[in-house]
């Protein structure tokens, strides 16, 4: 083997030795950014082309996930006099408040729209849920523009205990029914 000085061109087989050593260290970083490292029934590692395979089939599924993501983002930030989701009504023609409530087995998770200064729909949400029975794990809000995002996440201490998505956003809309 000789040296790499200006005028020496490296043989053939130390140029592909390089770019097999190269490969193997982008495919093993690519192993390591999945989530699940890939193996076969068996427990062994799948070769090569399947690992590939399987990288691309999980960089497909978060751009999907990134696309639904930033539709429901939109869907929250459309403009008023545009259609709404599930629960939403109008007041004096400006959209506002708007509830949605999501059922997710152990518990809910209630998103409300409403203008920045309004905080009595969050709280009558809070009431509602636990009187539902419901423990308050997290609550979040974002204030973009003119309308204020918060998310209220619960859970229910009995989940086959009867409280159905949509009695826990009647109660909410009966609830909150001054603030409309």
């Amino acid at each position: 083997m000789e040296s790499f000085n200006g005028s020496a061109r490296p043989d053939r087989k130390t140029i592909e030795k390089h770019r097999r050593i190269q490969m193997k260290a982008l495919c093993s970083k690519l192993d390591s950014l999945l989530p699940n490292p890939p193996t076969s029934r068996e427990g062994a590692a799948l070769p090569l082309p399947d690992r590939l395979d399987e990288a691309v089939n999980y960089i497909k599924s978060l751009q999907g996930r990134l696309e639904r993501m930033k539709e429901r983002k939109r869907q929250l930030l459309e403009p008023e006099g545009s259609s709404r989701g599930m629960g939403s009504e109008e007041r004096g023609g400006m959209g506002l408040p708007q509830i949605e409530v999501q059922d997710l087995g152990s518990g809910f998770r209630v998103v409300i729209i409403s203008s920045p200064g309004d905080r009595l729909m969050f709280y009558e949400a809070v009431r509602v849920l636990e009187e539902e029975g419901g423990e308050i794990l997290n609550a979040n809000f974002l204030v973009v523009g003119d309308k204020a995002v918060h998310s209220i996440h619960s859970m229910v201490a009995d989940p086959r205990g009867g409280s159905e998505a949509s009695k826990v956003l009647e109660r909410l809309k009966k609830a909150c029914h001054p603030c409309w």
